[in-house]
């Protein structure tokens, strides 16, 4: 089983033009600047406002069965939604709108309860057979389809034990698996509303969940609005929702954002826009709060399409960027670069991996090696055009940052590479990476909280006509590592398989990796109570995830 967050954490986007989000669950440690949290201990929490969001990006709908969230998608869904399980903020996995979850022995079944008295916001209970009913029209969508199908078998996936019972039957063991029900997949959408948006697909950019938020309004590429359930079952076991409403502006540029929250017309923004934190800790109005243990920014390439199946091609690409340069000039001193998934205070870091690059030298010579042998594609077309390999760079817009750092790029590889850029919208851009239809994309992804949930984006099972494979590269042997990984033989063994995961995926170059996304929440001074979100038993549950925001016990001051 693997974790629908990313889209979320897979979805592209450049760390400091934040275009666009991948998926994972992360604690969001406060920078050094103002507090970014809770008011002083004095104030008390005062119900009413609404707060006003500027998202990076919309999305194509809010339907967690069919639509392709990242970062701004799940942000508006956990407003709507519950999830089945979430995450504390020492990163342990607990349960939510489910009551538990077992394993048998050999974690080969997982027998799950629900919550008793909870209903949807049209009225609908919250049963077995709701969450059966989600999970295969799940498995039968195209696209997010292909990370529930692969791990079941085709019969018997869920078994109905009760109204509120049911057993999970994964096709093989994974002692990590609740870990899978805390983002997408586990956001449980009313049957009623399901069978709705089969009939008239528009229904779902209006989504009927379980959440602190109910839908109001929303006009695509503007704003959606959602206003507070008063009937939320966490009141009385969690804790009050104190907003009236909230509504979400999507904003792509992050210049404007920022000026936006600056002049008063947005509350609170989410940004991996480093150029702007100095701006954020010089203003006392500001509050900033930065993440940077999360998801890395990275080029990624498509291994399946020539000339990127080469592997000397995309050797030379690496060894052609400019990743100093980059750090140096779009970082602002932020953040710093990555040379693999992991930060180096990890337990799963390897230290023998370092990322090619700021060799152009090298790279001439494996391009001219390359088109020395006068390459042509399937349909005959020349690959080399004046010795230099022809390429398409493609990203998520629109933002002039984002251009200025195609522009950059360019400089370092048009030695060896004739490049043609092409900017898409965020949805558009994730559905081309579906289909193979790019060569080099910038792109967020990684960092899942349980980092064995991203193997969805690396197993071979994965790629096919639409894949979540992204850079469609099989390895038998990567596979392999990834099974342990989900179910080591010990607990000393887990790391090791991480360790010899982040050699892999830096020997098959089919990512550049560039930057850790250093991703910050940025509030006015009005924006109280926002990492004081509980568990049901009061245990203090994650406050921000990649970007991704929560807004239960949020609430604003005078």
């Amino acid at each position: 089983m693997v974790s629908l967050l990313s889209f979320a954490a897979a979805c592209g986007g450049d760390s400091s033009s934040d275009e666009t989000s991948a998926p994972t669950e992360t604690g969001a440690p406060t920078d050094s600047g103002a507090p970014a949290t809770d008011a002083p201990a004095e104030e008390t929490p005062v119900a009413g406002g609404t707060l006003r969001v500027g998202l990076e990006a919309d999305v194509d709908g809010l339907d967690p069965t069919a639509s392709a969230l990242a970062v701004s998608g799940l942000t508006m869904a956990a407003a709507v939604f519950d999830p089945l399980f979430t995450f504390t903020a020492d990163g342990d996995v607990v349960p939510y709108l489910a009551e538990s979850i077992e394993p048998s022995a050999d974690f080969m079944v997982w027998t799950m309860t629900l919550r008793a008295g909870v209903v949807f916001h049209d009225g609908t209970p919250l049963t077995t057979d709701a969450v059966i009913k989600q999970f295969e029209i799940t498995r039968n969508d195209p696209l997010v389809g292909l990370a529930v199908k692969p791990y079941y078998p085709e019969t018997g996936a869920v078994v109905k034990i009760d109204d509120l019972t049911m057993e999970f039957h994964p096709k093989e063991a994974s002692q990590f698996f609740p870990s899978a029900l805390t983002a997408q997949l586990g956001y449980i959408a009313s049957p009623t509303w399901l069978d709705a948006v089969a009939a008239d697909a528009t229904l779902a950019q209006a989504p009927v969940g379980t959440g602190p938020f109910v839908f109001d309004s929303r006009t695509e590429d503007s704003m959606t609005k959602f206003v507070r359930n008063d009937a939320w079952w966490g009141t009385d076991i969690i804790g009050p929702v104190y907003l009236d409403a909230i509504e979400f502006y999507p904003v792509p540029d992050p210049s404007t954002r920022t000026e936006l929250l600056q002049n008063g017309d947005l509350d609170i923004i989410h940004t991996t826009d480093t150029d702007q934190f100095p701006t954020y800790r010089d203003d006392p109005t500001l509050a900033l709060d930065i993440d940077e243990d999360g998801e890395e920014y990275f080029l990624m390439i498509n291994t399946a399409k020539a000339p990127f199946d080469d592997i000397r091609v995309r050797q030379a690409l690496a060894l052609a960027t400019d990743r100093q340069g980059y750090y140096d000039l779009f970082n602002a001193g932020e953040g710093s670069l990555a040379d693999q998934m992991f930060v180096p205070e990890s337990p799963y870091y390897n230290p023998d991996v370092k990322q090619d690059g700021n060799d152009p030298a090298a790279a001439a010579v494996l391009v001219a090696e390359y088109c020395g042998e006068s390459p042509v594609d399937a349909d005959g077309k020349e690959l080399c055009t004046d010795g230099k390999v022809n390429m398409e760079y493609q990203w998520s817009g629109p933002s002039v940052l984002a251009t200025r750092i195609a522009d950059f790029y360019n400089e370092g590889w048009s030695e060896s590479f004739n490049v043609t850029f092409d900017e898409k919208s965020q949805a558009d851009h994730i559905q081309e990476a579906a289909l193979g239809i790019y060569n080099v994309v910038g792109w967020r992804q990684f960092g899942a909280e349980n980092p064995g949930d991203d193997r969805v984006w690396l197993e071979c099972r994965n790629i096919g006509g639409i894949s979540l494979n992204w850079p469609r590269y099989c390895d038998e042997e990567r596979d392999a590592l990834i099974m342990e990984i989900a179910n080591p033989a010990t607990p000393e063994a887990r790391p090791v398989a991480l360790q010899q995961l982040v050699q892999n995926l830096h020997d098959s170059y089919a990512y550049i990796f560039m930057t850790y996304s250093s991703w910050a929440i940025v509030q006015s001074e009005k924006v109280h109570g926002r990492c004081d979100r509980v568990g049901s038993d009061g245990v203090p549950l994650v406050c921000s995830t990649n970007g991704r925001l929560y807004f239960q016990s949020t609430w604003l001051s005078n």
